[in-house]
């Protein structure tokens, strides 16, 4: 699994199609996760347990010292808006075109997505998410900026 981690001052999915809003939250994590063909549940087990305990926002003296789990115990939202990005696993070394051979099919993607979705929510995380099988339209204040990559 991969996953582009941002911390947002807010963050929404729409439906390009409709214009539905599927999906929005306030400070938080942006995580926009690619599953590979070989990604299995203990993985997502260690991203949900990374993003959570990832200290990626700032404490009193302005260090990147305070995690979602840190947040939630001071009595913060943990907020976060996971969307499914199948692009992560483009590979454009060869040609001009990319190529997505090793991004996994909706069928196993979606209920490891889903499966991240309730490790984070069960860990205290208000978790929001984009759609499968649809166009998307993601919108973000990035945070600082901050955008890290996660590999499980």
């Amino acid at each position: 699994m991969r996953a582009l981690v941002q911390r947002v001052s807010s963050a929404s999915v729409d439906l390009v199609e409709s214009g539905e809003r599927v999906g929005a939250i306030g400070p938080g994590l942006l995580v926009l996760v690619g599953v590979t063909h070989d990604d299995t549940a203990s993985q997502v087990a260690r991203l949900a347990e990374k993003l959570w305990n990832l200290r990626v926002f700032p404490d009193a003296a302005g260090a990147m010292n305070v995690s979602l789990a840190a947040r939630a115990a001071d009595g913060e939202i943990a907020s976060v808006l996971v969307v499914s990005q199948f692009t992560l696993y483009g590979d454009t070394r060869k040609g001009r075109r990319p190529s997505f051979i090793a991004a996994a099919r909706p069928e196993h993607a979606e209920p490891l997505i889903d499966e991240l979705v309730g490790r984070l929510s069960g860990l205290g995380a208000e978790v929001a998410t984009g759609r499968f099988r649809c166009e998307m339209a993601v919108n973000l204040v990035n945070d600082g900026p901050v955008t890290l990559m996660l590999e499980s």
